[in-house]
């Protein structure tokens, strides 16, 4: 097998995914080319040379629809035989995408790839590619044999089963706010962040989303989010699979989940061969890996994913000097944590999604390019991004600094 490095990356701001969001008027395609254009700039690159586009996308709609992957390389006027392709492994799709790439070049069969993903909330909003349908897609083959629910009373499933309460999940919370606050003031992100053009002209260089006076006085007395609609709805249905408990206790709310925003993040691969680019590698892929978890508590599925990884490097997760764990939910996160005994020092040091927020298909990529620049910052070895899934899955990728 071939070594795969990490040449670089680049990411967009993340805007709020609301009509008023900083980058609500830019569309979809063109979040994906700015950082396509931003790794060509940053690295002298002659794009002819990329062998493939792929990009995560999870709304495959609208403004979204029509492979998205192969008009961004077009809207960043990038030469007619560079290809593109879409992935949709929900959530994990930005790092699915790059797992793809990965594989085509440790193959053999390519030297340089391009591979992200990209999501605009405010222009396509979560849950579009559904339509009207319920849970099952309208297929009762699938209604039947599962009690699907929405991914918020999962997380709360997880706080119930793993006993988190609601201080616990504020604190999480409140801490992402800060770390973020912190990373932001530092300049952590500058390098890695393209600048994109506001709808007054001046560049939006800084992610949106964050509330540093989000404290935990504030964030205790917002409202339980999903509460109301899964005592009405869901919670009978995923109490069939955890017979368990008489009740879900329900924590996660507006502050202490992940934020709705729009945003794109691209990482370049590539084989030993692309050094005769000029580029210059900045870490290597050490594993890679996704598994399947139960579908109703849905949100368990790094640890599997991450284990599975850590087993086919070789390694253990003491040995994993920094993760990036998605904040799709604080629980979520706060449950990894515990599985894997991981202290709290060595996850999101700069703040996740709860601050940052999820811009669902870009995600992956977007944490993947922030390891590769703590590990540096930092001067450590190893680090490991995984992210909770829709319909029961996880994803994960361990990373050396080079």
């Amino acid at each position: 097998m071939t070594d795969v490095y990490i040449y670089d990356h680049a990411r967009t701001p993340r805007g709020k995914g609301k009509k008023r969001g900083s980058l609500a008027h830019v569309h979809p395609q063109n979040l994906a080319a700015a950082t396509l254009k931003a790794l060509e700039k940053k690295n002298n690159l002659d794009p002819s040379l990329v062998e493939d586009v792929i990009l995560g996308c999870v709304s495959q709609v609208n403004e979204q629809s029509s492979c998205i992957a192969r008009y961004a390389v077009m809207a960043a006027q990038w030469p007619d035989n560079v290809p593109g392709y879409t992935v949709n492994r929900f959530c994990g799709s930005g790092l699915q995408a790059i797992n793809n790439g990965v594989g085509a070049i440790a193959s053999g069969m390519s030297d340089l790839i391009v591979a992200g993903g990209v999501e605009s909330m405010s222009a396509v909003k979560m849950g579009a590619d559904m339509g009207d349908l319920d849970m099952s897609i309208g297929n009762p083959v699938i209604a039947e044999h599962y009690n699907l629910v929405p991914q918020g009373i999962s997380a709360d499933l997880i706080a119930t089963k793993e006993k988190f309460s609601r201080e616990d999940v504020d604190k999480f919370a409140v801490e992402s706010q800060q770390r973020a606050d912190a990373a932001i003031k530092d300049g952590r992100f500058k390098n890695s962040i393209v600048p994109v053009e506001g709808k007054d002209g001046t560049p939006v260089e800084l992610d949106e989303h964050p509330r540093i006076e989000s404290d935990f006085d504030f964030l205790s007395n917002l409202p339980a989010v999903f509460k109301t609609v899964g005592e009405k709805q869901f919670d009978p249905i995923a109490l069939k699979t955890y017979k368990e408990f008489d009740s879900i206790n329900h924590v996660h709310t507006l502050g202490n989940s992940s934020g709705v925003v729009d945003g794109a993040g691209v990482v370049m691969l590539g084989s030993e061969k692309a050094k005769e680019f000029g580029l210059k590698p900045r870490a290597r892929i050490v594993s890679m890996a996704s598994y399947g978890s139960e579908p109703t508590i849905m949100l368990t599925g790094p640890v599997p994913a991450a284990k599975k990884a850590l087993d086919k490097a070789g390694l253990k997760p003491e040995d994993i000097d920094l993760w990036e764990i998605n904040e799709a939910f604080a629980a979520v996160v706060l449950y990894v944590m515990k599985e894997l005994n991981i202290p709290r020092d060595k996850v999101n040091v700069n703040g996740g999604a709860i601050a940052l927020g999820h811009p669902l298909g870009g995600t992956g990529a977007i944490i993947l390019g922030t390891l590769v620049d703590e590990l540096e910052r930092q001067e450590k070895k190893y680090g490991l991004a995984t992210l909770c899934i829709g319909g029961g899955m996880g994803i994960a990728t361990v990373i050396e600094r080079v």
